[in-house]
């Protein structure tokens, strides 16, 4: 059976959420985990830092490395990726989950708010896969997993929030562009989404109450791990959705995602019915 056992995961915002889900699914197999985010400290509006989330990495059977990470600073994500080589003997898996999220119209996005979400969830992705390339490039099923959505040029995904989408969408295009280049190198490169919304603290602060209507990160872990453990040369350049990868390994049953069971689970952006 496929296993990530002894696997070395790079995951960018790893403290909470999606990311930490990630890792504690890797981590039952007995992975090392890199726990790369910026909570160092205890935040009153969101809980978890880098090392609550390396005790319960450890405690579920994984190996935990927490440091402190912003993916906007060059020199420290470069810093950073060489400690975690050097701790755990290589890089097997980077997982680019850090994301900053602002929905609002082009007439309300500051310009610091367009900068914050541009600085992290495209010019973070492209520097934190640029310095794990040469590690993943040694590593015997190398992949890059980044969370970010199918393009979707329907207008309504632009009409009220055309900086995320736009930023969202750029990921995904790096995704693709890597995929690309990395193909002849054995280096897998995919993106992942989530087909209902995912409750999450990020969420809750975005939205009041908008994960009551949702599924847990775990969806979004279990589909990662069915991607992480494929075959790196014949399964790159996707554009996955949660709950079809799962369905594809056979899943039919969800309701143990729920957050709220018997409820109809709201579709996430970008996701047509």
């Amino acid at each position: 059976m496929p296993s990530l056992a002894g696997k070395t995961l790079f995951i960018t915002g790893a403290s909470r959420g999606i990311g930490k889900a990630i890792a504690l699914r890797a981590a039952r197999d007995g992975a090392n985990i890199v726990v790369a985010a910026k909570t160092a400290e205890p935040d009153p509006r969101l809980p978890g830092t880098i090392h609550t989330a390396a005790a319960e990495i450890e405690a579920a059977g994984g190996r935990a490395l927490p440091l402190v990470l912003d993916v906007r600073d060059e020199a420290r994500v470069h810093e950073v990726v060489k400690l975690a080589a050097e701790h755990f003997g290589g890089i097997d898996i980077l997982v680019n989950n850090a994301s900053a999220i602002n929905l609002s119209r082009v007439t309300d996005t500051p310009a610091k708010r367009y900068d914050l979400m541009f600085d992290i969830n495209v010019r973070g992705t492209f520097m934190c896969s640029q310095a794990c390339i040469p590690y993943l490039e040694r590593a015997p099923n190398p992949h890059i997993l980044v969370l970010s959505p199918p393009i979707n040029l329907q207008p309504k995904w632009f009409a009220s929030h055309a900086a995320y989408t736009t930023s969202k969408y750029a990921m995904s295009m790096l995704a693709f562009g890597m995929a690309a280049e990395l193909k002849a190198k054995g280096v897998a490169v995919n993106a992942l989404w989530p087909r209902t919304l995912i409750a999450t603290s990020a969420l809750n602060i975005a939205g009041s109450q908008l994960g009551t209507m949702g599924r847990t990160p775990e969806i979004m872990a279990d589909a990662a791990y069915d991607i992480l453990t494929q075959d790196s040369r014949s399964h790159t350049g996707h554009f996955h959705v949660d709950e079809d990868v799962l369905r594809a390994a056979g899943v039919t049953d969800f309701d143990p995602y729920l957050v709220t069971p018997g409820s109809q689970p709201m579709l996430d952006l970008y996701i047509e019915g």
